[in-house]
């Protein structure tokens, strides 16, 4: 049976702060939770909208469906493509409760089709047209505009992600954005769709990743289409190519995922350009009135609104880089890798977005990178320098509305400067935590990295072993990828092993004399998962759910939202497991196109 999962405690970031990102309160009775799209509607309030720029070449309609350039305004309107015959597939029970809303509304048609894209049905105040927003793409610090087909940056954007309702739930504001919800102007020619494929391991992927205590957008319900299909590039079955090697007919599907808001680092950097280029006449009021908005959505409680611009800017600044390392030591904890964090993937909020060629590392390897075009560079364990080039693009974003003040232009220049050292000071306490160390020990964590890398070790597996404070390698050995069952651990690598073993017991003595062995455990089982999203689990939950069987994935849903738990002996025989051998090299599987 699942266990009850043990609070997580979020690596650098304070426990009142974790408490925030982490809750799941219920602040209704199932009686007075919504159940109808006229209570659902009542919640609605569109801040975005409201309060920023309409593209001022929009329609009205929203229906503007074409690829364009865009050359102001903070968002298109835009009305989303229905799929054809929606299906339920799935709900986040989790996210429903805390937004309040009844399970039961989630395979009624009417909202069926509202979150499948139909806006006709809604009453309002919801609003019969969505929209999509623009943004810049900065790769590993570098500005790029040839994946803007203007050759411009100003077709560059949402191309298939669509807003279609922001309100106040349960006295916290959320925005619901539906991923394949059809074509916008920042398409780029193509069609807008999401295929169940990636849908299933998005809508997975947000809550397992908040059942970690990760900061996250989230899953809110997941629908597929019963007849519309479009082609995509994939791998046939058993093939263990790099890239997709054929072309086929896949289901198409709309997931709804759920955010305070979906304002990016990229988002940030369209504006930013735009200013210090002087694109049009309003580009720096914009810039200013985006970042503002951002501070509304994200920081209010933390940054005092009656302060000026400036040093609202400096106290933004200074927090985005406090959640932002905080979140990439948490990802290495959990061996997650973004796989492509371009600065368009990379939440001014400070929370994960965009799960495209995401996976957990296995066996593990510091560059493990499981998207075929990621590279290096995107990594797992580069992933502290990544979002430090990120955070570089931040604040050349707002370096346009502090221009004239070398004060600030002063302080941005320290806060970027300093980046480094903060995130080692989160990497430092991370792995502390995980090796349940009073404080960071260099030497010994160093020697662990190359005995994990020689043996080589199951990532998960290992820190949930250690979690049991064992005396002796053998203990460990469920955690190691040998060549063969039978073959053991080579006499001198075990011998190095049980050096490091005696090492660590003797840094850990303190605490265990101190706290006892079993509050060690506590701690080291809070931050240490047993459960992992590995992909050769969600394969087959994504191929049942292709032939019209959801149960898979439900089931799968169900257990990874208990990722630190104990849970029965027949979840741990198939979930906790070392992954098989069949499953090594095989496309889709070990490694994947961005395809989707």
């Amino acid at each position: 049976m699942l266990g009850e999962c043990p609070r997580v405690h979020m690596i650098g970031t304070s426990p009142d702060d974790a408490r925030a990102i982490m809750s799941d309160t219920v602040t209704t009775t199932s009686s007075e939770r919504i159940g109808s799209l006229n209570a659902l509607a009542k919640c609605a309030d569109y801040s975005f909208v409201e309060s920023l720029r309409a593209d001022p070449q929009a329609r009205e309609d929203g229906q503007d469906h074409d690829p364009r350039q865009v050359f102001s305004g903070h968002f298109v309107p835009v009305t989303p493509t229905p799929i054809s015959k929606p299906e339920y597939v799935a709900h986040s029970q989790s996210l429903f409760a805390q937004l309040g809303l009844d399970d039961g509304l989630a395979d009624t048609v009417e909202f069926t089709k509202l979150f499948s894209g139909d806006l006709s049905i809604a009453p309002e105040p919801i609003r019969n047209t969505g929209w999509a927003t623009g943004y810049a793409l900065s790769i590993f610090g570098r500005e790029y505009y040839q994946q803007c087909p203007f050759q411009t940056g100003n077709g560059y954007g949402d191309g298939r992600a669509i807003s279609v309702l922001e309100g106040v739930f349960a006295g916290q504001r959320w925005e619901m954005q539906l991923k394949g919800g059809g074509r916008t102007p920042y398409c780029r020619g193509g069609d807008g769709r999401a295929v169940l494929r990636s849908s299933v391991r998005e809508f997975l992927a947000q809550e397992h990743m908040h059942a970690l205590g990760i900061p996250t957008s989230r899953s809110l319900s997941l629908y597929a289409s019963r007849d519309e299909t479009v082609r995509r590039p994939w791998y046939s079955e058993g093939s263990f190519s790099y890239d997709p090697d054929q072309m086929g007919l896949e289901t198409v599907a709309i997931s709804t995922r759920v955010a305070p808001s979906f304002i990016r680092v990229g988002q940030l950097e369209l504006f930013g350009r735009r200013a210090r280029k002087g694109e049009h006449p309003e580009a720096l009021n914009e810039l200013e009135m985006l970042v503002l908005h951002l501070i509304d959505r994200e920081y209010a409680g933390e940054i005092d609104s009656q302060l000026p611009l400036t040093e609202k800017l400096l106290e933004l600044a200074e927090l985005f880089r406090a959640r932002l390392t905080s979140l990439v030591a948490n990802w290495i904890r959990v061996g997650y890798c973004q796989g492509n964090f371009n600065s368009d993937n990379c939440a001014a909020g400070g929370f994960t977005l965009d799960y495209g060629p995401f996976g957990f590392c296995e066996q593990f390897d510091p560059n493990f990178q499981p998207w075929t075009g990621g590279g290096e560079h995107f990594s797992f364990m580069n992933q502290p320098t990544a979002a430090a080039r990120n955070y570089q693009m931040f604040l050349l974003a707002l370096l346009p509305l502090v221009a004239d003040d070398e004060s600030a232009l002063e302080q941005l220049q320290a806060l970027n400067s300093g980046f480094s050292a903060v995130m080692q000071e989160k990497m430092e306490a991370m792995w502390a935590a995980k090796l349940g160390l009073a404080r960071f020990d260099k030497a010994l964590f160093e020697e662990l990295l190359a005995l994990m890398s020689a043996t080589p070790v199951d990532y998960t597996k290992f820190f949930r072993a250690l979690s049991e404070l064992p005396e002796k390698i053998g203990a460990l050995e469920v955690s190691f990828y040998l060549p063969s069952p039978q073959q053991d651990v080579p006499e001198q690598l075990k011998q190095r092993w049980c050096a490091w073993l005696a090492q660590w017991h003797s840094l850990i003595a303190e605490r265990v004399a101190t706290d006892g062995s079993e509050a060690i455990k506590q701690q080291m089982r809070a931050v240490n998962p047993k459960y992992i999203l590995r992909e050769w689990l969600v394969v087959p939950a994504y191929q049942a759910a292709y032939n019209g069987d959801y149960e898979p994935l439900r089931q799968l849903q169900t257990i990874m939202n208990a990722p630190y738990a104990e849970q029965s002996a027949e979840i741990e025989a198939q979930h906790d497991r070392l992954k098989p051998e069949q499953y090594w090299g095989l496309g889709g599987v070990s490694h994947y196109s961005c395809s989707s």
